[in-house]
């Protein structure tokens, strides 16, 4: 008798799993959901595993190893810096993600925070709460949108929405990504320079690219110290691209006028993160995807590239 295959829901942030137990259902599959953390309770969850969909849980070789042979891995969302691509690869464990979910809130999360810094509504609250009411004792000058540069580090999908944003409040968009010509650039409003430059010349620099070797902590000190004297730094894309420690002094220092965090070297942020004393900062809990659109629609694509799993049909967004 030929066993049921099994789906599992390493861990999850949504509330619900009710399109992915219906997936598994619709094709006869065991169904089980966890918030695993750790390596040890992800390895234990997944033993003998068909179909994982994965959100931070840690995919480890370890792990992957547990898996049923030719198993997939879904990861819910974009990046897949927890899970090790390279051992699927030498397993023979699939790997896919769903990138086409969240672009427009994740754009609009990115603008809401690059506004809300660039006309430091946040100084202007805090004078009023102070009992001030003059505008320069609030703030001491402001610079127009439309004298505002913009730098974007990585040029895809979100990049571009959040680009169109800002430009159309008059900013001029300056942007780097080894992987788009200047044409492509140039059609979607922005000026392809090398990233040097754009870390140097950027009024509001905004991240946009994974998590990569190369990527890590591609702001790093050295970069920081390169930045304007009093420009803004926007993070929505992953936590280590950033190296938190010098962001939290340059904010302190006064160096960088501001910060817009979505994301975090470890999340939950550590209790004694120095960016929770750092002036001038915003964040949000890895919240930038999050609408009820985006979620049903990320749950729904999930559930579905699943039932292609379980029917052994091609996957939509193989990554190994």
């Amino acid at each position: 008798m030929t066993s049921r295959k099994r789906v599992v829901v390493t861990d999850q942030a949504f509330g619900n799993v009710v399109q992915e137990r219906s997936a598994a259902e619709a094709c006869g599959a065991e169904f089980s959901d966890h918030q695993c953390r750790g390596e040890d309770e992800t390895l234990a969850a997944v033993t003998g595993a068909d179909v994982v969909l994965n959100n931070f849980a840690p995919m480890t070789r370890r792990v992957q190893q547990a898996l049923a042979p030719g198993a997939v891995v879904i990861r819910y969302g974009v990046g897949v810096d927890n899970v090790d691509l390279q051992a699927a690869r030498e397993l023979g464990v699939r790997v896919c993600n769903v990138p086409d979910y969240g672009i427009e809130e994740v754009a609009d999360h990115a603008a809401a925070m690059s506004l809300a810094l660039a006309r430091k509504l946040n100084a202007f609250d805090g004078g009023i709460r102070a009992g001030r009411w003059k505008i320069g004792e609030m703030v001491p000058g402001l610079r127009s949108l439309r004298d505002t540069v913009v730098g974007l580090v990585g040029m895809g999908r979100i990049a571009r929405a959040y680009a169109a944003r800002m430009s159309a409040f008059g900013c001029r968009i300056i942007g780097y990504d080894p992987y788009v010509g200047a044409d492509q650039a140039r059609e979607a409003g922005i000026e392809a320079s090398a990233l040097e430059d754009v870390v140097t010349h950027s009024d509001i620099l905004s991240l946009h690219v994974p998590l990569t070797p190369e990527t890590r902590h591609i702001i790093g000190r050295d970069a920081i110290a390169r930045m304007k004297q009093g420009a803004i730094l926007i993070n929505s894309s992953r936590g280590g691209l950033v190296d938190e420690a010098a962001l939290a002094a340059a904010l302190t220092s006064g160096h960088l006028a501001g910060a817009g965090l979505d994301v975090f070297e470890a999340e939950p942020l550590p209790a004694d993160s120095p960016l929770r004393q750092a002036p001038n900062l915003f964040m949000s809990p890895h919240a930038g995807f999050f609408s009820d659109r985006s979620v049903n629609t990320l749950q729904r694509l999930a559930a579905e590239e699943a039932m292609r799993a379980l029917r052994g049909e091609p996957l939509r967004c193989p990554l190994t």
